[in-house]
């Protein structure tokens, strides 16, 4: 990453000077970089020893915690100690979706997350009812964040260049959920359910992912005012609030 895109992330990881900044994926050290001038108090996480060994080799990096690890296993809750943070990298695709929701389904979400991911991830995050990117990604990021496009990378912007396009986005931690639900992990089930067979309709994909009776589905959303044979992509976010708690 070029270091004028990295002082952009930088800025936008900062909510207040020396607030805890844990940035996964640092690779060589250009966002750390950023993030350490902007004044962050910065733990950064990688997984790969050889590159831990260039980030713990600079000097100009000492002021940032470096640590050896797999992010999709590593205790968050605990480097924060209780006290407000910003997550943020350069996410590899086949760890940003389920980091992402890691870190908004855990019991201390970060205050932000600043995550530069493939396009066609960033459209997941902010798609709407109805469109082909949107899926239970979108809904479980939007109950619990407020999500918005920063601005978008070129290939350019990376050494080596990939052959992709990438994005910032930044999404921004509710006082409370964007809607009320009388059990939060159960609505997350239905809409990770509700995503889990896509061709079918909401109704069968329930009963296949949840073993929910086709019937009782179909029910309650003839109750709510939808068609008994709608899909899943086709409801919003107060829709799969008032399903999930007519289920529970």
């Amino acid at each position: 990453m070029d270091g004028g895109a990295a002082r952009r992330i930088a800025e936008l990881c900062i909510l207040n000077e020396g607030d805890l900044v844990v940035e996964v994926g640092p690779g060589t050290g250009t966002l750390t970089k950023a993030l350490i001038e902007a004044r962050a108090r910065v733990l950064a996480v990688e997984i790969d020893s050889d590159l831990v060994a260039v980030l713990r080799g600079r000097t100009d990096l000492r002021e940032a915690s470096i640590v050896q690890a797999d992010a999709l296993a590593f205790d968050f809750q605990t480097a924060a100690n209780g006290a407000p943070w910003c997550a943020g990298g350069n996410l590899p695709y086949n760890i940003a979706t389920p980091l992402i929701l890691r870190w908004i389904e855990s019991p201390s979400p970060p205050q932000r997350i600043v995550a530069t991911v493939q396009r066609e991830v960033a459209d997941r995050l902010l798609a709407a009812p109805g469109t082909p990117a949107y899926g239970s990604l979108t809904v479980a990021v939007r109950f619990m964040m407020r999500a918005r496009r920063a601005f978008a990378l070129g290939p350019q912007a990376f050494h080596p260049r990939p052959k992709i396009d990438s994005t910032v986005v930044v999404m921004d931690r509710r006082e409370q959920p964007a809607v009320a639900v009388r059990d939060r992990a159960f609505f997350l089930k239905v809409v990770r359910a509700a995503f889990a067979y896509r061709r079918k309709t909401l109704a069968n994909s329930l009963t296949l992912a949840l073993g929910i009776e086709r019937a009782r589905t179909q029910l309650i959303l003839s109750r709510l005012g939808y068609d008994s044979e709608i899909r899943g992509e086709k409801l919003d976010l107060d829709a799969f609030g008032a399903l999930a708690d007519a289920l529970a």
